[in-house]
C-alpha cells in the first residue's frame, strides 16, 4: 500500500490508507484517544475508541511522546463533525518509527513560543512548525520564478568559486584561510566571476548562491553567510537599463509568487503579496539626503556619504506616503563609497550606481561597470589597490606591477570586454519584506552570525 499525504486523505473517504508524520498532540480521554498527526502537507486527527478490540493500539497510543514519528494504517472518515479539517483516520495499525525524547527542548504546542536563540539551537525541531516551513516554500517558489525570468531573457546560470584570492568588496569583511601554505578568502560576492562571464561572451549571466562577510555586526539585518541573487549583462547603454531590468524582474517573480502561494501566505502570515507597479520611483543620493533632513534626521558622519538604516527606513516611509510605492531606487552614490569597478559619472564625483530599498530596507546594490582597461586600472590605483607605478605618466600600464590577485580579473577588460552592468539582490531581506519578519535569523534556513556557528 502506498503512502498518502495528509492533505490528500479526504479524497479516500471510506478507504484504507497509510499515512506518516510527527505526533503533534495526544489526548487520552476516558473512552477515546485522539492523536493529531502532522506531515509536510498538513494535520489530521486519528480517532481511536478505548475497548477490548483496540487494547494493543490503545497501549501504543498511550505511550506516544510528542514529535515521535509514526506510521498509521486506517480507514478514512470524512465528517463535518470532526473539527480538524472535517476528516479523521480510524486506525487499524500504528507503528512507531522513532520515539521522541521527552520533554521537548522547545515549545511545539503552539500555545507558547520559546525564545529565538533557543529555537535556533534546536532549529530542526523549530522548522517542523507549519509557519517556519512555509517560509522556505515561499523561498523555493520565488527562486523558481526568478530563474524563469532570467532564462526567458537569455541568461546563463553560473556557479562561481567560493575560494578566492582577493577581496571583491570591503577588505575588512574577509574570512581568511590557509590555502596550501598561501592565503585564500571566502567569496564576498560572485562579482569578479560574473564579469568574467561577460568577458567570455556569455552576454547574460546569473547566480543564486552563498556569499560570506566577516561582518562583526549583530543586528537584525546582518549575517556572515547568506544567499545572494546576482546577475550581469552586456551591451547596456546606461545604468538605467539595469534598473529597468530589475524592476521588471521583481514584478515578474512577485506576480508568480502571488499566483502560486498568495492564498497560503495570507492564511499563514496574514499578509497580501503586493505586486509593484512599474516604473519604481528614482531619486538621487542628493535628493535623498534633503528629504531625510526635512524629516528632522541627520545621517551620521561615519556613513561617509552612505545612508544608515534609520535614514533608509525614513526614506521608505516617505516614498510610501508620497508615491504609494514600496520600492525606490537611490542613485548617484559618491565615488568614495563605491568599489573601483563602478563606472564614474562625468563629474568623477558620483558613480553610475544605485541601491534599491524595499519598504525602507536595502535589498540591492547595482551599477554600470567600468569596462575600459586603462580607466578601471586608474580607478583601482586611486582606491589604493594597485601601486601608482603600475601606470606611467604617458598612461602606459605595466601589468607586472599589478598584484597577481587582481591581474587575472583586470585582464578581462584588456581584451574587448563589452559595456555591462548588473546587481546583487538579498534573498533573506526579500523574505523579511514579503512575510513581515523583522530579523534575518527567522528567514534563514540555518543562520550564521557573529555569535552562531551551531547547529
Amino acid at each position: 500500500m502506498e503512502y498518502v499525504k495528509i492533505n490528500k486523505v479526504k479524497l479516500f473517504d471510506g478507504k484504507i490508507v497509510k499515512i506518516t508524520g510527527f505526533v503533534h498532540e495526544v489526548r487520552n480521554l476516558k473512552s477515546m484517544q485522539f492523536v493529531v498527526l502532522r506531515d509536510a502537507t498538513g494535520d489530521v486527527q486519528i480517532s481511536l475508541p478505548k475497548n477490548e478490540e483496540n487494547i494493543k493500539l490503545n497501549e501504543i497510543v498511550s505511550e506516544l511522546s510528542l514529535q515521535s514519528s509514526i506510521e498509521v494504517t486506517g480507514k478514512v472518515n470524512v465528517d463535518s463533525f470532526v473539527k480538524l479539517n472535517g476528516v479523521e483516520i480510524l486506525p487499524q495499525a500504528v507503528t512507531v518509527s522513532n520515539m521522541s525524547a521527552s520533554p521537548l527542548p522547545i515549545d511545539m504546542t503552539g500555545i507558547g513560543e520559546s525564545g529565538r536563540d533557543l529555537r535556533l539551537d534546536w532549529r530542526f525541531l523549530d522548522l517542523r512548525d507549519k509557519k517556519r516551513r512555509t517560509i522556505f516554500k515561499v523561498q523555493t517558489i520565488a527562486e523558481m520564478a526568478m530563474r524563469e525570468y532570467f532564462i526567458k531573457n537569455g541568461f546563463i546560470e553560473i556557479h562561481s568559486p567560493k575560494l578566492v584570492p582577493n577581496a571583491s568588496e570591503s577588505g575588512a569583511e574577509l574570512f581568511e584561510l590557509d590555502y596550501f601554505g598561501g592565503k585564500a578568502y571566502l567569496a564576498q560576492s560572485p562579482q569578479v566571476y560574473k564579469q568574467m562571464g561577460i568577458a567570455a561572451g556569455f552576454e547574460k549571466v546569473f547566480e543564486i548562491g552563498p556569499v560570506f562577510r566577516a561582518n562583526k555586526s549583530s543586528t537584525n539585518r546582518h549575517d556572515t553567510e547568506f544567499t545572494m541573487v546576482d546577475c550581469e549583462f552586456a551591451w547596456i547603454n546606461s545604468v538605467e537599463d539595469i534598473m529597468e531590468f530589475e524592476e521588471k524582474w521583481i514584478n515578474y517573480f512577485l506576480g508568480r509568487l502571488k499566483e502560486q502561494c498568495g492564498d497560503e501566505i495570507k492564511e499563514v502570515f496574514g499578509r497580501e503579496i503586493e505586486v509593484p507597479t512599474i516604473p519604481f520611483p528614482r531619486i538621487s543620493m542628493g535628493e535623498a539626503k534633503k528629504i531625510i533632513k526635512s524629516l528632522n534626521y541627520e545621517v551620521p558622519a561615519e556613513t561617509k556619504g552612505d545612508l544608515d538604516p534609520m535614514a533608509e527606513r525614513l526614506l521608505g516611509k516617505y516614498i510610501a506616503e508620497k508615491y504609494g510605492h514600496q520600492f525606490v531606487f537611490v542613485t548617484e552614490f559618491p565615488v568614495s563609497i563605491r568599489p573601483f569597478y563602478h563606472m564614474y559619472a562625468s563629474s568623477n564625483k558620483s558613480t553610475l550606481s544605485f541601491d534599491l530599498l524595499w519598504n525602507g530596507i536595502e535589498v540591492t546594490t547595482g551599477a554600470q561597470r567600468e569596462h575600459r582597461y586603462p580607466i578601471v586600472v586608474k580607478q583601482a590605483i586611486e582606491k589604493g589597490l594597485i601601486p601608482k607605478s603600475a601606470m606611467g605618466k604617458d598612461g602606459v600600464i605595466n601589468s607586472e606591477k599589478i598584484p597577481l590577485s587582481l591581474r587575472s580579473y583586470l585582464d578581462c577588460f584588456n581584451y574587448g570586454c563589452p559595456p555591462h552592468g548588473g546587481f546583487g539582490f538579498g534573498l533573506t531581506r526579500m523574505l523579511m519584506n514579503i512575510l513581515g519578519y523583522d530579523n534575518v535569523r527567522e528567514v534563514t534556513y540555518i543562520y550564521r552570525g557573529v555569535d552562531r556557528l551551531y547547529p
